[in-house]
């Protein structure tokens, strides 16, 4: 029997949720989007077709998919659609709470990737982790995960969290370094391409260290004279000043 999905959001995880479900023969039916604009250009990306009125969705899909922001989820969960059908929000902050009764068979499908439009991602390498309201749901979620991706796991509501603030950390956080580092070498007349092949190389070290033992700098050598210049340096930055010295003494243990 063919398996069927309506995904609800157009931003960059229902994106490559949609092209995931399609190269796992699991048939979109619809998308649905509260931005006409945004709503119509996902549909021409992806090629299904879209809609921005709840009464226009089908109801018949085996999957619902939630894929909106954590502020959005309450809301459109709200919504009264397909009760026999099996829910699923993708958010690691959010639990099963928030489902309300007239959604009885629900879960969580968690894609622990960072995802952005324009990048292509191979969505088979993404770790899933997944939670249902029941044993016989979390089969089927269990069935629908494998087909999008080679490792799922299950993980209950605080798992998820913690991990979801695991992620804040090592993704986000260090994103915004690299954006920092890049003011920093751009104010000295040079190109952010510089730094390229160092983050490259600390990513990859991962492959074969623990992040303790690939731990290297000033920092973890107790270097204070090269911390006391580089603080100097920091001068005009003093919200830099406080991350530098935060994670300085977060690394050296102090």
């Amino acid at each position: 029997m063919e398996t069927t999905a309506v995904v609800v959001g157009t931003g960059n995880v229902a994106t490559h949720l949609v092209r995931a479900l399609q190269q796992s023969d699991v048939r979109v039916l619809m998308l649905y989007g509260r931005n006409r604009e945004h709503a119509d250009e996902a549909a021409r990306l992806l090629g299904v077709s879209s809609t921005t009125d709840w009464k226009k969705l089908p109801s018949g899909a085996h999957f619902y998919l939630y894929a909106v922001s954590d502020n959005a989820l309450a809301e459109v969960l709200a919504h009264t659609i397909a009760p026999q059908a099996i829910h699923l929000h993708t958010a690691g902050s959010m639990g099963l709470e928030l489902f309300p009764r007239h959604k009885p068979r629900h879960g969580v499908l968690y894609p622990l990737q960072t995802f952005s439009k324009s990048k292509p991602l191979n969505f088979r390498t993404v770790p899933l982790f997944v939670e249902a309201s029941s044993p016989d749901v979390l089969a089927e979620v269990n069935r629908l995960a494998s087909l999008l991706a080679d490792k799922v796991y299950e993980a209950d509501s605080q798992q998820r969290r913690r991990l979801h603030l695991a992620a804040v950390f090592a993704c986000n956080f260090v994103n915004h370094l690299y954006a920092i580092a890049g003011n920093l070498v751009q104010s000295s007349h040079l190109s952010f391409e510089v730094l390229r092949p160092l983050i490259a190389e600390t990513a990859s070290k991962i492959d074969f260290l623990s992040p303790q033992e690939a731990q290297t700098g000033p920092a973890v050598r107790r270097d204070d004279a090269v911390m006391k210049k580089h603080l100097a340096l920091l001068n005009d930055h003093p919200e830099y000043q406080k991350i530098y010295e935060l994670i300085s003494r977060s690394i050296s243990g102090d």
